[in-house]
């Protein structure tokens, strides 16, 4: 046999034996990371490495929910909480397909039940402690979370706020590129917005979320108060440094509002807090009321989500 034929036998021979030899070697090699992974990210001042895209998360609070549907991450998702008003039309149907944990917040330990590994809480109310669902108490339990920004925030939130909560989220569940797109988007709708309300004189508006003996409304802290900047309107209680607080009738009519914008959510109706207004002899002379000049959202427009930069354009309509 000739040399060249014998050495094309050996590597014949040994050529399976070199496959098995490769195949094991793969096999001991650690899995390839995530593109993006590991990922760091301080939030609300907890500090957090994630090796890899979190994947059974508990979302509490709607515009979190939203956030999540968004991107693309319904199938992420295993489980939801307290619902404020109605999804839009466009998550609708992957909502429906999302396990409801509770109607309001759910206990810690069908919390648990749900078996997450990621906890996403739309108001600082969704991890309060003495409810045994507090961010420190989750991670002894080896569940990571994320409050949404405007639950902690010390100063005023604006729309590049909800740019990086989106891009945040993003990032943690390695939808990056999606974040950046619905970004974009974002930023061109705000623009043809401010076309639209530019040169107009702002309207002094008073935001009425709820509230008999006193009332509960937006504050300049809030993404609410940037909203009804851009829409074309001044928020007559952007000096109060809440997202949302009490304010007296009185300092109501003191304030001189010219629009009232009501915030649509809960058991009580627009129609019910409309007349609720127009019924208070106090308000009586509120340029608002003798006008009856009234601008609706549904709640979750008025929060850190990707609602918020379409709120801006559906409340410059209306003012």
């Amino acid at each position: 046999m000739s040399r060249p034929i014998r050495l094309l036998l050996a590597a014949a021979l040994l050529a399976p034996l070199a496959a098995c030899s490769s195949s094991g070697s793969t096999d001991s090699k650690p899995e390839a990371k995530t593109q993006g992974f590991p990922y760091t990210v301080t939030n609300c001042g907890v500090k957090t490495t994630y090796e890899a895209p979190p994947k059974r998360a508990v979302t509490m609070n709607q515009h979190v929910t939203e956030v999540m549907l968004e991107l693309g991450l319904k199938d992420r998702i295993a489980g939801t909480a307290y619902l404020d008003d109605k999804v839009l039309p466009k998550y609708a149907k992957a909502y429906a397909d999302t396990p409801v944990l509770a109607k309001e917040y759910p206990s810690y330990e069908k919390l648990l039940a749900a078996n997450p590994d990621f906890v996403y809480g739309g108001y600082a109310s969704a991890f309060l402690a003495g409810e045994g669902r507090s961010r420190g108490a989750l991670a002894k339990s080896g569940i990571e979370s994320r409050l949404n920004v405007e639950g902690c925030a010390k100063r005023a939130v604006s729309m590049d706020d909800v740019y990086k909560e989106v891009r945040e989220v993003g990032s943690t569940f390695g939808v990056r590129p999606r974040a950046d797109k619905w970004v974009a988007a974002a930023k061109r709708q705000l623009a043809d917005a401010a076309g639209d309300s530019k040169g107009r004189e702002p309207v002094p508006v008073f935001v009425y979320d709820s509230g008999d003996k006193t009332a509960f409304t937006a504050g300049g802290r809030g993404i609410g108060n940037d909203i009804i900047e851009r829409a074309g309107g001044r928020n007559v209680f952007a000096d109060l440094d809440k997202a949302f607080g009490d304010a007296s009738w009185e300092s109501v009519v003191d304030r001189k509002p010219e629009a009232i914008v009501i915030l649509d959510y809960g058991g009580t109706t627009v129609a019910q807090k409309k007349k609720r207004l127009l019924d208070d002899p106090v308000l009586a002379d509120v340029p608002a009321i003798k006008n009856k000049r009234f601008a609706v959202l549904p709640l979750s427009d008025a929060v850190v989500g990707v609602r918020a930069p379409g709120a801006v354009e559906k409340l410059a309509d209306q003012l």
